[in-house]
């Protein structure tokens, strides 16, 4: 990778720290529209892993987070997006098995590098991919613990070149602290489950310095009904208080 790209992606990792850390998803679809920029390729999305399941299961236990992609409005079940019915359902396909290579590494792996080309003629591939314009995909895996990882996605029209790779894996390879961030805001690190759409929109409020009577008039919900949702949060993240939480977040005890 040449120089001028090794900064603009240094630039990007100084622009992703200066997001609030209530702002993940924001962060999130600048960085993925900043890297479809640099890699020229058509679009990208991010998806968190977890594995829930034992190793009887074709996948060994793992399942994909609901995806999100470049644009916060861009409809995430657009075909080469909406894997998900399919890999919940255990209907495997030979691209599903691509993640399971290596799980617990940091690792890329695509469509046109890996899968033989008689894939390419498959009616999995026409439907999720080649129906939507997309010619190959590069994913991007970061391990944040034994069962928790963090997946990003790159969707092109013509074939990947091995240094557009390199560029991905080294930008998504030095911001471990974003990939965790990224994670924990969708309770998929540490949550004992996955949070509730408005659970979601709780927490996002409750790491600012919102009150919880401000969080709850700025949801349009009863405080009473906030507050049930503060304490399922709580307990699903194993804290006691709002301290402990964001502890989490910077990685470090609560005061």
């Amino acid at each position: 990778m040449n120089s001028t790209n090794a900064e603009r992606i240094h630039a990007l990792w100084d622009e992703l720290s200066d997001f609030d850390v209530s702002q993940s998803e924001a962060a999130a679809a600048h960085l993925m529209q900043s890297l479809v920029g640099l890699a020229g390729v058509e679009n990208a999305a991010w998806a968190g892993a977890v594995r829930v399941g034992g190793p009887n299961d074709p996948l060994f236990g793992w399942r994909v987070a609901p995806v999100k992609t470049t644009d916060p409005d861009l409809d995430p079940d657009q075909a080469h997006f909406n894997v998900l019915p399919a890999w919940d359902e255990r209907d495997i396909d030979p691209c599903f098995l691509l993640p399971m290579r290596n799980v617990g590494a940091f690792r890329t792996y695509s469509l046109r590098r890996e899968l033989p080309a008689a894939w390419f003629e498959s009616s999995f591939y026409r439907r999720q991919y080649g129906g939507a314009g997309i010619y190959d995909a590069v994913f991007v895996g970061f391990p944040l613990n034994e069962d928790c990882e963090s997946h990003f996605g790159f969707y092109a029209s013509q074939p990947v070149a091995d240094e557009t790779i390199e560029l991905l894996a080294y930008a998504m390879r030095g911001i471990k602290w974003f990939h965790r961030q990224l994670m924990l805001s969708h309770g998929l690190l540490l949550a004992s489950a996955p949070l509730t759409p408005t659970e979601h929109k709780v927490l996002q409020r409750l790491l600012t310095e919102a009150t919880e009577k401000r969080v709850a008039h700025q949801l349009g919900l009863a405080e009473s009904t906030t507050h049930q949702h503060v304490v399922a949060i709580f307990r699903k993240f194993g804290v006691r208080s709002r301290a402990g939480l964001m502890s989490l977040w910077f990685n470090r005890p609560a005061a």
